[in-house]
């Protein structure tokens, strides 16, 4: 993940399904086309956006979990939300109960 993934995800996020060429012209955006459009294939091979054809991408669910810290991208999973981990089983666990 880069700086232009995250702005990539952020500007479909606010702005919904976009072309590679309107994203790549973006006033938050200041790299070629080509990086662009690169950037948006890897997002969407590690299911961060969703091909929609003729090179319009959309955020997916994974990609908004990403934005809300709840998806490490890196390591491709879902982050645990210590609110609703279960401290106790854990311990349990490590004392082999």
């Amino acid at each position: 993940m880069n700086i232009w993934d995250d702005r990539i995800l952020e500007i479909l996020e606010d702005e919904g399904p976009l072309p590679v060429g309107k994203l790549a012209n973006h006033k938050a955006i200041h790299t070629s086309k080509s990086t662009i459009s690169r950037r948006c294939r890897k997002l969407a091979e590690k299911g961060l956006l969703q091909k929609i054809g003729n090179g319009v991408y959309s955020i997916s669910d994974i990609g908004l979990a990403y934005l809300d810290g709840e998806y490490d991208a890196e390591a491709e999973e879902f982050i645990e939300d210590p609110s609703t981990y279960d401290f106790e089983s854990s311990e349990q666990e490590a004392n082999g109960a």
